[in-house]
């Protein structure tokens, strides 16, 4: 696979804490608001620019563009945002509690992600595609990175291991506990040869971000009567991490009403379904092990995939949908049903309780984390997952590296 190394921007050692930001995908704009607030360096007011105006404002007007990218020239003429002396990658590292995934900081080629090789499991929204697609074609710049994986490389884990005995150009511990260490590795050369060996990437998180670079590189080769192919709007920025590292959480559901039945009801339809367990656990152990909460108490069942079932068919959260979710509860579309809402693991099973409890949601189903393993079969297969099926964490950061471009 293709990746080089980049002349790109990065925070002062001095600016560092306040520039970098959660991505923009994961906060609500009142969130960024609140945690952007007497941060005027946070990259929240270039990917979330319209917290710089009163409640309300629409995030897809033109003044929200025309916002961020005076924000991003104003980190600049700052000195907030540096550029690099010469081309480089970076090596990432996040430490979240005993967890710790470290990698590799570079751009990928847009020709590979139109081509397959940089393999895809969901589909994107046209709005929030749309959305992304003007912001880097505005700013110039790709203000948050892919989050990539790739199955196992022994070279590539030597190089990473070698580097990271160096002294970090930065290293600290944000507000959430999650500890961020960054190296800087000038050119690069030997990390340029070690991926060439690697069959494919995979999008862990980042479809739109992924998207959105590689319609801004067709449209502008497009616009380019020059374009050679190795221009910088041809390439985009990843973080490109072994899959043996990742931590996926398990991605629950709350299931808001209990479709006019009663409590014994459900039991019973469950019932139909699969034995149902009294008082399990509230997280599951293993794979095909679904938990659900209802009327003060956590049950379990367990679902096993057809003979011969697909990938896409054979995860917990298809079969949930498939012969639970659907049947019983009438929630036949979950990417437009109003009436399920979807719960990242990093929430806890604490938080569905509480839901259920205080009548916000009829039930609450916690479900095994997807492997990453199964990720990537699906992937291969040219298959997409059901939504919100899985929750990575930690979550990159935007404003450690950004890559820019001329149009």
């Amino acid at each position: 696979m293709r990746i080089r190394s980049f002349q790109g921007l990065r925070p002062s050692t001095e600016a560092v804490a306040n520039v970098v930001s959660l991505p923009y995908d994961v906060v609500s704009t009142e969130e960024a608001r609140e945690l952007a607030e007497g941060k005027p360096e946070s990259m929240l007011h270039v990917v979330r620019a319209e917290i710089d105006f009163p409640e309300g404002q629409n995030p897809y007007a033109d003044e929200v563009y025309a916002k961020a990218v005076e924000n991003f020239k104003k980190l600049q003429e700052s000195g907030a945002l540096v550029r690099e002396s010469e081309p480089c990658l970076f090596l990432y590292r996040q430490k979240m509690g005993e967890h710790s995934q470290t990698g590799v900081v570079a751009v990928s080629h847009v020709d590979d992600y139109d081509a397959g090789k940089i393999k895809r499991h969901e589909r994107t929204r046209v709005a929030k595609e749309n959305d992304r697609t003007r912001l880097t074609k505005e700013m110039g710049a790709n203000a948050g990175p892919v989050f990539l994986t790739f199955r196992d490389d022994a070279r590539i884990h030597s190089l990473v291991d070698a580097h990271c005995r160096e002294t970090p150009l930065y290293d600290l511990t944000a507000p959430d506990g999650i500890q961020h260490t960054v190296w800087r590795v000038p050119g690069g050369s030997e990390f340029v040869e070690a991926f060439k060996n690697v069959g494919a990437f995979y999008i862990a998180d980042g479809h739109h971000r992924a998207a959105s670079a590689a319609r801004v590189g067709r449209e502008s080769r497009e616009a380019n009567p020059n374009h050679t192919g190795e221009e910088d709007y041809n390439w985009f920025l990843s973080v490109l991490f072994p899959a043996q590292e990742l931590k996926i959480l398990a991605y629950n559901r709350l299931v808001l009403d209990k479709n006019g039945l009663s409590d014994e009801e459900i039991l019973d339809k469950i019932g139909a379904v699969a034995e149902v367990r009294a008082d399990a656990d509230a997280e599951p152990t293993e794979p095909r092990e679904i938990r659900f909460y209802l009327g003060g108490k956590w049950y379990g069942i367990r679902l096993e995939p057809e003979e011969g079932a697909d990938p896409v068919s054979s995860l917990d959260v298809s079969l949930l949908q498939d012969r639970i979710l659907d049947p019983i509860f009438g929630i036949g579309d979950p990417r437009t049903d109003e009436r399920i809402e979807f719960v990242g693991g990093i929430r806890g099973t604490g938080f569905l309780e509480q839901r259920v409890d205080d009548g916000k949601a009829g039930i609450a189903f916690s479900l095994y984390p997807v492997l990453v393993e199964q990720l990537m079969d699906i992937a291969d297969a040219d298959a997409v997952m059901p939504p919100k099926s899985t929750w990575f964490e930690p979550k990159l950061r935007s404003g450690f590296a950004i890559h820019t471009f001329d149009i």
